[in-house]
C-alpha cells in the first residue's frame, strides 16, 4: 500500500518508517492488530520535527566539541595537520550528543549538517584565534620576528622560482608581486588570508561530519516495524 507524507505529500511506502523526501516519521499500522483496536501511532507523539533543530542543546553540544577541535586544528598543536579529521569528528560527535536529547533520537541529514556547520564555525574561530595569538606571541613576545621573516622570504622566493619556470608572469609582474609579499602589510595580509582560508575549508568537513553523524545514528536508532 502507498500513502503520502503528511507534511510534503510525497509518496511513502507502507513499510517505510520515515518519509524519504523530508524525513518526517510516519504512522505505523501493525498488520496483526485486531480490528477496532487503536492502530495508528507515531514513534513519539510529542516528538520534534526531525528536520528542525532545537538550538539550545545543539549549541551546548557544539561548543563542548568545538573548543578542543579548534585547539587541535590550530598552529600550536603538533597534530594540526589532522585538522580536517578533528573538525569532522567533532561535528559528528556533537550531532550524537545532540540526538541523545531528542525524541525520537533521529534527525535528517540536513539538520545534522546544520549542527555540524555551527560546530565548524565555532571551532574555526577558536583555531583562527589560537593560531593568530601564537603568531603574535612569537613575533612580539618571544622576539622571533627575524626567523619568521626569513622563513617567509624563503617561501616567497621558492614561489617566484616556480612561477618563473611555469612562465605565468613576466619579470616586472614578479618583482611587483615579490615586493608586495615581502612588505609588512603584504606579509600580514597573506598570513591572515591563509588562516581565514584554512578555517573556511574546515567548515566543509564540519558540515559533512554532521551529516555523517546524523546518518550513522539514524541507522542505529530508527525503529523497526
Amino acid at each position: 500500500m502507498e500513502v503520502t507524507c503528511n507534511r510534503c505529500h510525497q509518496a511513502v511506502l507502507a513499510e517505510n518508517c520515515y518519509c524519504p523526501a523530508c524525513g518526517l516519521p510516519q504512522l505505523v499500522y501493525p498488520a496483526d492488530a485486531p480490528p477496532g483496536q487503536h492502530q495508528p501511532e507515531r514513534w513519539d507523539g510529542a516528538a520534534r520535527d526531525a528536520g528542525s533543530v532545537d538550538w539550545k542543546p545543539a549549541l551546548r553540544a557544539a561548543l563542548l566539541l568545538a573548543v578542543p577541535a579548534g585547539v587541535l586544528s590550530s598552529g600550536v598543536s603538533p597534530l594540526g595537520g589532522f585538522g580536517l579529521f578533528w573538525m569532522a569528528a567533532a561535528a559528528a560527535w556533537s550531532v550524537v550528543l545532540y540526538m541523545r536529547s531528542q525524541r525520537p533520537a533521529w534527525i535528517t541529514l540536513g539538520a545534522g549538517a546544520r549542527v555540524g556547520l555551527v560546530t565548524g564555525l565555532l571551532a574555526g574561530w577558536v583555531a583562527f584565534g589560537v593560531s593568530g595569538g601564537q603568531l603574535f606571541v612569537q613575533r612580539f613576545v618571544l622576539h622571533q620576528a627575524t626567523q619568521i621573516d626569513a622563513a617567509w622570504k624563503a617561501s616567497v622566493e621558492a614561489s617566484q622560482q616556480l612561477t618563473a619556470q611555469m612562465g605565468i608572469a613576466d619579470a616586472a609582474q614578479m618583482q611587483t608581486q615579490k615586493a608586495l609579499m615581502l612588505s609588512p602589510e603584504g606579509h600580514a595580509g597573506f598570513a591572515t588570508f591563509g588562516l581565514i582560508f584554512n578555517s573556511a575549508f574546515l567548515l566543509l568537513f564540519a558540515a559533512a561530519g554532521g551529516a555523517l553523524g546524523a546518518r550513522l545514528m539514524g541507522r542505529t536508532r530508527q525503529p523497526e516495524v
